[in-house]
């Protein structure tokens, strides 16, 4: 793994847009694995801003999501899809059949799943976006004895539900279970960008580089890939 340190978000969402607009102009068919949460939204500013600039063309980009909430409609102002259609995707000229997410709505979360890692893996993801957990989860795969492989229905811990809590009326309003690439999901990329900003992630940053992969800190399995990219702020890098 890679690792860079900037002085701040701002200048680590810089660099972030930098690479994601250079893989975009080097292969303008490129596939995107992206996520959620706070700490991508300078890199999806950045983007918009260079595709307003007339820098950045999405109209071949296709795009597959980490992760979304179950259940959840794609309506509810909290819900991935919402966050990203929101943030990105009604802001820049994707095509809306080239927009992929899990879905939180499925009567059969399972076959949904399945359906889901079937097309991911047929698309190949050029270049994952990663942002980590407290607890070190990626994507909705949380801390265990044993992590899944693919696309899979999966319940939160409790520290994770109180993390996303912020963005609910209380605890009680989050949903308690998810549907998430599975961490061989996410290995499949070409290759893996992963965003660490503030002071909370700074125990697991330790992680990912000690050399000692632990299924009870997902990220760290990220020393088994051959290209990973860590961008992080230097809060976070302390």
């Amino acid at each position: 793994m890679r690792k860079y340190i900037f002085e701040n978000y701002e200048e680590m969402s810089r660099a972030a847009t930098l690479v994601f607009a250079q893989q975009i102009s080097k292969r303008p068919d490129t596939v995107l694995g992206l996520a959620t949460g706070s700490t991508p939204l300078g890199l999806y500013n950045g983007l918009v801003s260079l595709f307003e600039s007339g820098e950045l063309d999405f109209s071949r980009v296709s795009s597959y999501n980490l992760d979304e909430y179950y259940p959840i409609p794609r309506a509810d102002p909290q819900s991935y899809y919402h966050f990203m259609h929101t943030n990105l995707f009604n802001r820049i000229n994707i095509k809306p059949e080239n927009i992929h997410l899990p879905d939180g709505e499925a009567k059969d979360p399972i076959a949904a799943c399945a359906e889901y890692e079937k097309a991911l893996r047929a698309a190949g993801i050029d270049i994952q976006l990663l942002g980590v957990g407290d607890n070190g989860h990626i994507g909705f795969n949380e801390p265990d004895s044993e992590l899944c492989l693919d696309t899979h229905k999966t319940s939160l811990t409790d520290s994770t539900i109180n993390a996303n809590s912020r963005f609910f009326a209380s605890p009680d309003d989050v949903p308690k279970s998810a549907l998430t690439m599975g961490m061989g999901s996410i290995m499949s990329a070409k290759s893996i960008v992963v965003l660490v900003s503030g002071a909370r992630k700074t125990p697991v940053l330790r992680k990912m580089f000690s050399g000692k992969i632990d299924p009870m800190c997902p990220a760290s399995l990220l020393q088994l890939h051959p290209d990973v990219l860590v961008l992080a702020d230097k809060v976070a890098a302390q």
